[in-house]
């Protein structure tokens, strides 16, 4: 753990972001950002699209690209180096890939179509990640369109003694700051979480970052714009939801 612990600072620190405007030919993705990478067998991160907001998009693909890189170095994970994909949450080709990232869920209202496409791809195994959005309002925008999908979910706030937090990583606390002033100004991320049939002991189907943005921290963590401590934090909290996702 201790060697892990440094190369995942050293690259890091390496990890260089292109600006928000490059956007590599092998990181591509639907609508507009190039080509999806093909299904070949190896894990792909996949992010969600939803219409009438960009919000979807933030940090990509950086946030990508940075966990892409750093995943092989750190852990027995061989990533698709070639990319990551954007799907809708309607599209079959969803269920191949085994978690998905959702950005910015205060601006979500699916369609009967999108709601019915993620409700079979949770059950059928899919793990969620939902990330980077914070207040009351978004809190209940998310939450109507999650309600629509798990209509019988109970959205639970989530203690450090959840397996989540100690996947691979060990995670300390869960006083994570929010990224830039909203932080600076006192506002701690809380984590949520939905359970098979509402039951702690069962396997965790969604993850949710509320009151924070992980995928921020991720995207400009070569850039030294945040401090390092939640960077590095951002990172554990997102590769221990890989892994869970990947073995439960």
């Amino acid at each position: 753990m201790t060697r892990r612990l440094a190369a995942f600072a050293v690259l890091l620190a390496l990890a260089l972001p292109l600006s928000a405007q490059r956007r590599p030919p092998a990181f591509g993705g639907a609508f507009g950002y190039g080509r999806n990478v093909p299904y070949d067998g190896r894990f792909t991160i996949v992010r969600l699209w939803y219409a009438r907001y960009p919000g979807w998009s933030y940090d990509y693909p950086e946030m990508e690209q940075n966990v892409t890189n750093l995943l092989p170095a750190i852990s027995a994970l061989t990533p698709n180096p070639n990319g990551s994909n954007i799907m809708r949450m309607d599209d079959p080709e969803l269920l191949k890939f085994p978690i998905a990232y959702l950005s910015e869920p205060g601006y979500w209202f699916p369609s009967e179509s999108e709601v019915l496409g993620l409700r079979n791809y949770i059950n059928k195994g899919g793990f969620l990640i939902v990330d980077d959005f914070h207040f009351a309002e978004e809190w209940a925008v998310f939450e109507a369109a999650m309600m629509r999908v798990l209509p019988d979910a109970k959205i639970e706030r989530l203690s450090i003694t959840h397996p989540i937090f100690n996947t691979f990583f060990k995670i300390k606390t869960l006083a994570v700051p929010y990224p830039g002033p909203l932080g600076e100004r006192g506002l701690i991320g809380e984590f949520y979480g939905i359970h098979d049939l509402n039951h702690p002991s069962r396997r965790l189907k969604v993850v949710i970052d509320y009151n924070m943005d992980i995928g921020d921290y991720m995207e400009w963590s070569g850039q030294g714009i945040y401090l390092m401590d939640p960077t590095n934090e951002a990172f554990k909290f997102f590769i221990n939801y890989l892994i869970y996702g990947l073995t439960r």
